[in-house]
């Protein structure tokens, strides 16, 4: 495998972060719109991209097993390819049906994404914490600049095109890498740019179930923040936006946008010092955070949500190292595919967590005390970790004498 090659996918690999994350994060700012079109509630609006949040997960397991014994480069083909379409095909929409059947193709292209893309960067990689970091910057970054762009796009034009105009973009990406994965110049990485010890058979089993409930619970607790974050600021920035779905946007992004730097802080922990113990204390700092947002408005709570996703952008980078430290190599787009399963298919449960909290109370208080619950439990859960570097000093007792 050439650089150019290993270049050239790294480069697709962290467009696709953008990519998946931005088409993903249009619809909750659209929905503001939606709401003086359409005769139903915030919470029915919000229920139509239910089916594409499940399948943004539920599809991953597939995508990674294919991802591992067909073709990552292909899959990622088909990622940028279909997301573009199913886009273009939910601006095209004519109704709450269209829309939501499009924004569930949105999923199930989308699904392919982080399984596939985040293992097929990792075997290209050579700094792997590094390399993770800045993938979750480029991810932040389609966090980021979604609702501005929905929101842009929506007040200057409309709605259809917060769709149109992402969806022709990925769509472009897509007809670019699948010329260069036919011409030869994008192939497939036999095995990692930089090898690692396989882990050891008990610390793969001890490190699955305490990630399957971490995962779980931070799926749920970033889904709900998402697709909350828009109306959150509506009501409780009134002040500050008056009452514009710009204004809304507009201040997501900033949110969104202010994590961007800290996955490079996350991967440059990761490469430094305990993942186990850098992943529990930056849930850690998220407790009380939650616990004070329930009751502030204007300028503290566009602070304390600042702090929140700061603290999940950071993160992010060393979970997904510590799932690629505890998986085989040849199974790691597979791994991948369970953890989004969770993260982001079961974790789908944060959308209507959302709207059944705001239907029934009006505001988004329980909401903030929910997910600091969650975030316990992750702290409670990340300290069944192994400790690392156990695989490393087992391996080299067990190597026989040169």
């Amino acid at each position: 495998m050439s650089k150019r090659s290993a270049r050239l996918a790294l480069f697709f690999a962290n467009a696709g972060h953008v990519t998946t994350h931005l088409l993903m994060l249009l619809y909750p700012t659209v929905v503001l719109a939606l709401e003086k079109r359409f005769a139903l509630s915030y919470g029915e609006l919000m229920l139509l991209s239910l089916p594409g949040t499940v399948l943004y997960g539920a599809g991953a397991l597939p995508a990674g097993f294919l991802g591992d014994r067909w073709s990552a480069e292909r899959m990622m083909v088909l990622f940028y390819l279909g997301s573009g379409l199913a886009a273009i095909a939910t601006g095209l929409a004519t109704g709450p049906l269209g829309i939501g059947i499009g924004l569930g193709f949105i999923g199930l292209f989308g699904s392919i994404y982080h399984p596939v893309g985040i293992a097929w960067l990792v075997r290209n990689a050579e700094n792997r914490g590094r390399i993770l970091g800045w993938n979750g910057i480029f991810g932040s970054i389609g966090v980021g600049i979604a609702p501005a762009t929905a929101g842009a796009l929506t007040q200057w034009i409309d709605w259809r095109a917060a769709f149109l105009l992402p969806g022709a973009v990925a769509l472009a990406l897509g007809l670019a890498l699948a010329v260069l994965v036919k011409s030869g110049a994008v192939v497939a990485a036999k095995t990692d740019l930089k090898p690692q010890p396989e882990p050891a058979r008990h610390e793969v089993m001890r490190a699955f179930f305490a990630l399957s409930v971490t995962m779980l619970a931070a799926g749920i607790i970033y889904q709900s923040m998402t697709v909350a974050l828009p109306k959150l600021f509506e009501e409780r920035l009134a002040g500050l936006i008056g009452g514009s779905t710009l204004g809304a946007g507009g201040f997501a992004s900033l949110v969104f946008a202010e994590g961007m730097v800290l996955p490079l802080l996350g991967g440059w922990l990761a490469d430094r010092y305990s993942l186990k113990w850098v992943y529990v204390a930056s849930w850690a700092l998220a407790v009380p955070v939650f616990l004070v947002t329930v009751r502030l408005f204007d300028l503290p709570l566009f602070a304390a949500t600042m702090v929140i996703f700061s603290l999940m952008s950071m993160v992010a980078p060393t979970e997904n190292a510590l799932l690629v430290r505890y998986t085989p190599g040849r199974w790691r787009a597979t791994a991948f595919g369970a953890k989004f399963v969770l993260s982001l298919g079961v974790a789908a449960l944060g959308v209507p967590l959302v709207a059944f909290i705001y239907d029934r109370t009006g505001d988004f208080a329980w909401l903030f005390a929910v997910l600091g619950a969650f975030a316990a439990i992750i702290v409670a859960a990340g300290m069944f970790l192994p400790r690392d570097g156990e695989s490393v000093a087992e391996a080299a007792e067990a190597a026989p004498a040169e």
